[in-house]
């Protein structure tokens, strides 16, 4: 009986040790991300595209929506408000499973941290790419005045209806993208539309408790011309986990976007 046990036991460690190496424990699976990428005034989310291709390449989803009134969107200026981007991101938000990391270039700062706010259970983390950073009850234009040295600045102006804001043609490449070959920022030139006026009016409405709370990190680019260095820090000093540095203009994504790809993987880590 006891010789039986035995091997009834040597049968059973046999059996065992079969079933561990026929289904080997699988080692976890990396985990990926959803970015969510809102470009800046101006353009569209063809601003992305080679941003976006890395990131794909590296196993995660990217989403880059076309804004009213930019890109394949033909909205009318003038049927724009804040609350339209909002909307149209908060959409976009509550289609996916899993919280996003959610990027915001230059102006729309403002409309991912509004977004932010209404959704805070929807965002991993807040990436603001030499962008608006501002507190609650802030406008665009508030941010803008007394800004010394901004090339944006210096040349705004709204169309005669004030539906519209420009840059003057001019000024375009100066401004937020001398770093890149004439040649490429004339390609782009076809692309490039009026900016609606209402949202730059918009008074940001935000509050510690819920937005205060959301992690945020901050892509500072040291040449940019449009938002000067000194008041991107001014902006994100004190409110954000991490700073990454480019020395870029204020279009990393189209002078440096290996590079802006790398950060936002990095953002993840």
């Amino acid at each position: 009986m006891k010789k039986m046990f035995q091997i009834s036991s040597l049968i059973l460690v046999f059996l065992f040790s079969m079933f561990i190496h026929a289904h080997p424990t699988e080692a976890p699976s990396k985990k990926t991300k959803t970015y969510v990428l809102v470009h800046s005034a101006w353009l569209g989310a063809w601003q992305w595209q080679q941003v976006a291709k890395t990131l794909e390449t590296a196993g995660h989803t990217v989403i880059t929506p076309d804004l009213a009134g930019h890109g394949s969107d033909k909205t009318p200026a003038n049927d724009i408000t804040m609350e339209t981007y909002v909307n149209q991101l908060l959409a976009i938000l509550d289609g996916q499973p899993e919280k996003v990391v959610l990027v915001g270039h230059s102006f729309n700062g403002i409309t991912v941290s509004r977004v932010a706010e209404l959704r805070p259970k929807k965002i991993d983390r807040l990436v603001y790419l030499t962008a608006f950073l501002l507190p609650n009850g802030a406008s665009f234009y508030d941010a803008v005045k007394g800004v010394p040295d901004s090339k944006a600045v210096e040349h705004f102006f709204l169309s005669e209806d004030q539906t519209e804001a420009f840059v003057k043609s001019e000024e375009m490449q100066n401004t937020f993208a001398h770093d890149i070959p004439a040649e490429v920022f004339n390609q782009a030139i076809a692309y490039i539309v009026p900016e609606p006026a209402a949202p730059l009016g918009y008074k940001l409405e935000v509050t510690d408790a819920v937005f205060g709370k959301i992690p945020k990190y901050y892509i500072e680019c040291t040449d940019d011309r449009a938002i000067p260095i000194s008041a991107q820090r001014s902006m994100y000093d004190g409110k954000v986990e991490k700073v990454f540095t480019l020395n870029s203009s204020h279009t990393p994504n189209f002078s440096q976007p290996d590079k802006l790809a790398a950060i936002l993987l990095e953002v993840i880590q």
